[in-house]
């Protein structure tokens, strides 16, 4: 899968989340993709101060991402 490839499903798997996120007053952002590995994403919003907003990333965006796009291996939220 070339980069761009990779960037669309990784935006693909964002979309299919972030109606979940916005109904919780949340958004997240794509920041970058390196090594084809590490997706750096930023929750914005209410998702910044939530209390569960290390479990909805591994168990909600993580997830979500590896289904589009199973070679990535973590999801860093930078703050």
């Amino acid at each position: 899968m070339s980069s761009e490839e990779l960037k669309i499903n990784v935006e693909k798997a964002l979309d299919e989340i972030r109606p979940f996120l916005q109904s919780d007053g949340g958004d997240i952002n794509l920041l970058s993709i390196e090594d084809g590995k590490f997706v750096k994403v930023q929750l914005v919003g209410a998702c910044t101060s939530c209390s569960v907003n290390q479990m909805t990333l591994k168990s909600g965006v993580e997830m979500t991402i590896k289904k589009y796009a199973p070679q990535i291996e973590k999801v860093i939220n930078v703050e």
